[in-house]
């Protein structure tokens, strides 16, 4: 997926299809996240979405923490230990790092293990 790397991550009042266009993700994804409370954004006057300046980090841990295989409510859960409204700073995404280390190294051991399992009997 290419992503749109030519402005500011951080920056504030983003609309749905600004947010789609600059992370590579559909905007029914980003409702999605939305409705299951791992994005947040405020409403204008006429209803309209503005996401605030720490949606694009968010989505992009959204992304890593998928390719790990974690699920909503564990990416929820690790989305949970940042403060709302402001982009993660380099000891946050440090922390979701490692539990993300954590984690793929544990599916990585629990499938050599049924891979071992499955193997046959000398």
């Amino acid at each position: 997926m290419q992503h749109d790397t030519s402005f500011d991550w951080h920056e504030p009042g983003l609309t749905i299809g600004q947010v789609a266009h600059r992370s590579g993700i559909a905007a029914s994804a980003i409702r999605f996240y939305e409705a299951q409370g791992l994005i947040s954004s405020d409403r204008t006057a006429g209803n309209q979405r503005r996401y605030h300046g720490d949606v694009m980090c968010r989505l992009a841990m959204i992304e890593a923490c998928q390719r790990v295989g974690l699920t909503l409510a564990e990416v929820g859960e690790a989305l949970a230990a940042l403060p709302p409204g402001r982009p993660p700073t380099p000891q946050d995404w440090e922390a979701l790092a490692e539990r993300l280390r954590t984690e793929a190294q544990s599916r990585i051991d629990r499938l050599s293990q049924v891979l071992n399992e499955l193997a046959p009997a000398p």
